[in-house]
Parts: C-alpha cells; structure tokens; sequence
C-alpha cells in the first residue's frame, strides 16, 4: 500500500514538473524570441476580412518630436495663422468637421479634409492619390495658394532663422543649411505615429467576446454580408484602393473634383477616390470627398443605394452605425510643443497681404 502511494506521488511530482518545465520553456522562448512569442499571440486573433491596429513604434523619438513642431507650427503659412492641425485637427479625429476646408485669406477649399490619423497605411494620400506617402503630401499644403500659401523658400528661411530650430535639425540630420526635404520627413515620421489601436473592435477581434454587444454584432454581420468590406478591409478598414463614387446609381454632387483622373490622366479613372478609412468615422464627418453626407446615418443610407444597391431600413442603418462606432480606437495624446521664438530675422506673417507691417484701418483709433 505504501509503495502504491509512493507510485503515485512521484507520478503526480513528474506530471507537475514537466508542466512547469513547458511553462518555464515557454517563458524562455518568449524572452529569446520575442518575435514568435508576438505569433503565438496574433494566432488568437479572429479570422475576419478587418484587422487589428497595432500601437506605432517610433524609431527615431527626436526626428518625431521634430515633426510634431513642425506639424503645429503656423509660422510655415503666409497668415501665420494656418497650421497642419487646422485642417487635421488632433483633437477631432484628425480633421476639421468643415465640408471642406478653410484656406489663406478664409478661401474655401475645394474638398474635404481626410483624416490624418492612420493615414501611413494608405496606398497614397489625398483623396485623387496624387501624393504618393505622408512625406510627398507634407509639403503640399505649405505650397498650396489655397491653403498655407507659403513657398517652400521661405517655410525653410522661416525655420533658418531660428536658433533652436537650426540646432534641432542639426541633431536630427546631421546638416547646417535647412531644406525642405528634411521638413517633410520630419512631418511624415510624425503623423506616422498617429494611429488608434485598442478599439471595442480590436478588443473583440483579439478575443474579447464581450466587448461588443448584439446591436453592433448584427450591424457588422451586416456591413461584411452586404458587402461593404470588399472595400472598407484591413487594418484602416479602407485607405487601400481607389473606387468608383456611384457604382449602381450616380452620386449626385456640385463638387468639381473627378478623382484619380486628375493624376492617371485616364478616363476609366474618371470620379474614383480612394477609399477612406472608417477608422474613427464616427468623429470625421461630415463624409464623402465633397462632404455632403453630414451624419453617418446620412453616409450608410447613400453609400448602400449607390455603392450596393441596397436601401437599408432604419433598423440595419442603426445596428451598420452602431459597429462603425466601435471603429473609434485609442487616440493619440499629444502634449502640444512650445515653439521656440521668432527672432528679429525671422519672415513675418502677412496674413491680409499688405506687408510685415499691415494693420487693420483705423486699429490704432480704438482703445
């Protein structure tokens, strides 16, 4: 009997080490490798045509930091008034909540403002594609007459006349004389930090069985069985191909732009935009390149009837908007830059187009 219980507790002793020993190799494994650690945990993750974001990884903290400057500071514009985040606003989604955008001298725009945030997994920006990646549209807007109406000369002469940002880009690239092309990787390699990981939705597709509720469920069964993720797909759940705006039924708009014709010169390309991302959708409206649509209901509506030639009741419109709600992720937080002074050499803003020294008639009468 006592060689039985014997047996059996060195059998019971064996079984509880080689599970701690499988446990203590695991551990080991994920310590060496890390990267198949990183396997281990995304094999969880649920087979679905939208993916998760993952939290950016900076690369190089002081070029980003640089960046972000850069992308705040609205001595880069003619009025000094207009910045990146005017029409990228961090605060709203990364855009601006206008039907389309102000510009030097309050001009209106002549589309709307695409988000920013997760704008590095686009297959190109700008809703016709005619900036390749984030550096090439950076410096866009600085040029844009109808936007920041500066010159690419004087943004550079602007921050050449700083001491400090002198000092910052000499550290970060490693040259005395400013151009432009620094300015806009540093731009860029800011905004590719600005994604939103951690959604209800990445939760749900990590595993997280709870994390959506049976209304959101049955609008995203919806949203994939009407077929909308044969564009809204991947991480961005868009942003990765350009489509024809009005595929069964003609979209409708006094809006001029045509689309990726503009740049392919090709007829077949007339009115396709590239498909936006329905990250954070519930905080860019209003929708569309022309931003016609001002609620996401509006959006779901028009888009089935043109793009699917479904007319959703108002119950599917609900249960479709509830889903795309938990699209909105984890957003960046910003500690906003103190800008380094202007000195006496620095180009002064000229917002009203009479010169440094313009004032507003009459200004000095008042008390």
């Amino acid at each position: 009997m006592k060689a039985k219980a014997l047996m059996i507790s060195l059998l019971a002793f064996s079984v509880a080490t080689a599970v701690w020993a499988e446990d203590a190799a695991k551990v080991d494994t994920a310590k060496a490798e890390p990267d198949k650690a990183a396997e281990t945990t995304t094999a969880t993750v649920k087979d679905e045509p939208i993916k998760p974001i993952e939290a950016a990884v900076v690369k190089d903290p002081k070029m980003v930091e640089l960046g972000k400057k850069l992308y705040f500071d609205p001595r880069l514009s003619k009025s000094g008034f207009i910045s990146c985040n005017s029409c990228h606003n961090l605060s709203l989604g990364g855009t601006d909540n206008l039907q389309t955008s102000i510009g030097d001298k309050w001009q209106q725009g002549p589309i709307n403002s695409p988000t920013v945030l997760n704008s590095s997994m686009n297959v190109a920006q700008f809703w016709d594609g005619r900036a390749k990646d984030l550096k090439e549209q950076a410096g866009g807007p600085i040029a844009n007459p109808g936007e920041m109406a500066f010159t690419h000369e004087l943004a550079t002469k602007v921050l050449d006349s700083i001491p400090a940002y002198k000092e910052e880009f000499k550290t970060v690239f490693g040259k005395e004389a400013i151009d432009i092309g620094m300015v806009t990787d540093a731009i860029a390699a800011f905004e590719e930090t600005l994604v939103t990981p951690d959604s209800k939705f990445d939760q749900w597709l990590k595993g997280d069985d709870k994390a959506l509720d049976d209304k959101e469920l049955a609008g995203y069964k919806l949203f994939k069985d009407s077929g909308c993720v044969a564009c809204h797909n991947g991480p961005a759940v868009g942003g990765t191909s350009f489509q024809k705006m009005g595929l069964v039924e003609p979209y409708k708009t006094d809006n001029k732009a045509e689309g990726l014709v503009a740049v392919s010169k090709q007829d077949a390309d007339r009115f396709k935009f590239k498909v936006p991302t329905l990250r954070n959708v519930e905080m860019t409206y209003p929708y569309f390149h022309d931003g016609a649509a001002k609620t996401l209901e509006d959006a779901v509506h028009i888009m089935g009837q043109i793009q699917l030639g479904k007319k959703f009741n108002d119950e599917e419109t609900a249960n479709i908007v509830a889903f795309l709600k938990t699209l909105t992720g984890k957003q960046p937080e910003i500690t906003l830059p103190v800008m380094a002074p202007s000195t006496n050499d620095t180009p002064r803003p000229d917002p009203f187009g009479k010169g440094d020294a313009a004032k507003v008639e009459g200004a000095d009468k008042k008390s």
